[in-house]
């Protein structure tokens, strides 16, 4: 009989390859703070890094294009008193950017379409909830305008950028400091590790937790939990020994994982970054010069090593490209954007084939830029999967609208809290005035529409009669020259 000694897998070959020098961004001040996030958020038009920043916290935003040396005067986003700790580009608009900070805020920015020409200190709305520092930010990734935080208060806040509301707080279920929360492919779940070891999987509308696993790793450093696309919780952290270990697990039944693997004794905290195309995990290791990538399939072992990418140099933080903005004729299945101390470095991995045309089995359709569900369906209990696109003639961006932000009435705010004790409370934000536009609903609304219209009006006359004063005065000009 015939056993198969070598596992049959189309990404047994991929390979990691570092660009030419001329490629990277070089001297950038990557951030120093000490928090384990990956400090880097790409997507298919700009690459953002959080910078080291006297008085404050900023990130740079550079067009994909614009390698080589960035000059120390090249604008950033500086809106935030305290460092930034967290940076996330919005899945359905490659314009926008939420960021966390040290100041306890996060704050939300448009980007020009073509990059920054002068510094961006005015967020078009600053979501203001949590207690302490927030080192968590992430957008739904079907729902427009839905935006998850987590703060040391040990706070989940899901927030509805549109309105720039508090819509869902979890306050009670985490004893202590959030490692990292994910989002389940449809957005109707998420998943979190905590520094008590336990991994909650949580219906955030319900405030329920689904499932939970006390002790998921042992270890007291950090760890991180993400949802594949079937459903199953993939863990990284530290076993008792301080041995790296990747974990498993069915969110039906969390008392035994599905599969365990321990790695090395490194310290650093593995960072995993997921393909549900490919289905395909690469961990990057904070302070390990090498990226390890797995494949996860249905047969045992269920994770599968393939291979490892290794540089000379340590990394800082790493940020990793959407589907959508690979090249398809390369066939690229994934790059990251590793941050040195001083530069960015992209890191192309590819699959190697002989043929020139398209390869479907490669680039399945993927998740495109377009919203499946508008905020208010979501947060009223619709779920909806990602919209997929083909990237057989390559990804070509379109337009992205301007978001706005529109505030709710403040009065008929404390009117529903009078009438409706038992509801959420929605906590207002501060915004930019210019770009926010408030609706005329209501009386009060009607009675500041009619005061705007008669302001209106008597600019209008005050304007007239002005013309005709100046033309008076022409006249009388005009007489005294003849």
């Amino acid at each position: 009989m015939f056993r198969r000694v070598v596992r049959q897998s189309k990404f047994r070959h991929v390979f990691g390859q570092a660009v030419k020098n001329d490629q990277c961004y070089d001297d950038i001040r990557v951030s120093r703070v000490t928090w384990d996030s990956s400090f880097c958020a790409v997507n298919p038009k700009f690459v953002a890094i959080i910078i080291e920043a006297s008085g404050g916290g900023a990130f740079l935003v550079l067009p994909l294009h614009k390698t080589g040396r960035i000059d120390k005067a090249y604008p950033t986003v500086c809106g935030h008193t305290g460092p930034v700790l967290d940076i996330d580009w919005c899945p359905h608009n490659d314009q926008v950017i939420a960021s966390g900070s040290e100041d306890c805020t996060v704050m939300v920015w448009q980007i020009p379409e073509n990059g920054l020409t002068t510094p961006l200190s005015e967020p078009v709305v600053v979501l203001e909830g949590h207690s302490k520092r927030v080192g968590i930010v992430t957008w739904h990734p079907t729902a427009r305008n839905v935006l998850l935080s987590a703060g040391c208060d040990n706070m989940v806040i899901i927030w509805n950028v549109g309105t720039g509301e508090n819509m869902i707080q979890l306050e009670d279920m985490h004893p202590d400091v959030i490692f990292s929360v994910c989002w389940n492919r449809n957005g109707s779940l998420i998943c979190t590790a905590c520094k008590d070891k336990k991994i909650r999987v949580i219906d955030p509308r319900k405030e329920q937790i689904v499932a939970e696993k006390e002790k998921a790793h042992e270890g007291a450093r950090p760890m991180r939990a993400i949802f594949l696309a079937d459903g199953n919780v993939f863990t990284t952290g530290f076993s008792r020994m301080s041995e790296r270990q990747l974990a498993l697990w069915n969110p039906q039944s969390m008392d035994e994982p599905i599969s365990v693997h321990e790695m090395d004794t490194s310290n650093g905290v593995l960072l995993p970054f997921y393909d549900p195309d490919t289905n395909v995990v690469y961990l990057c290791g904070k302070g390990d010069s090498s990226i390890r990538y797995f494949e996860i399939t249905d047969e045992a072992p269920f994770v599968h090593y393939l291979n490892t990418f290794t540089t000379k140099e340590p990394q800082r933080g790493m940020g990793y490209m959407p589907k959508r903005g690979l090249d398809v004729n390369k066939c690229e299945i994934a790059r990251f954007y590793k941050l040195h101390e001083r530069k960015c470095e992209p890191i192309i991995m590819t699959v190697p084939r002989k043929s020139d045309l398209f390869q479907d089995d490669l680039y399945p359709d993927t998740a495109g830029p377009d919203c499946a569900l508008e905020a208010e369906d979501w947060f009223d209990g619709k779920n909806a999967d990602p919209i997929l696109i083909s990237l057989k003639q390559g990804y070509i961006p379109g337009k992205n609208r301007e978001l706005k932000v529109v505030k709710k009435n403040l009065f008929d705010n404390k009117l529903n809290k009078k009438t409706d004790h038992t509801g959420p409370t929605h906590k207002p934000a501060s915004a930019t005035p210019s770009i926010v536009s408030i609706p005329a609903s209501g009386q009060q609304n009607e009675a500041k529409l009619d005061e705007i219209l008669k302001e209106v009006k008597s600019l209008k006359d005050l304007i007239s009669s002005q013309e005709k004063r100046i033309t008076k005065l022409e006249e009388q000009i005009s007489k005294i020259a003849i």
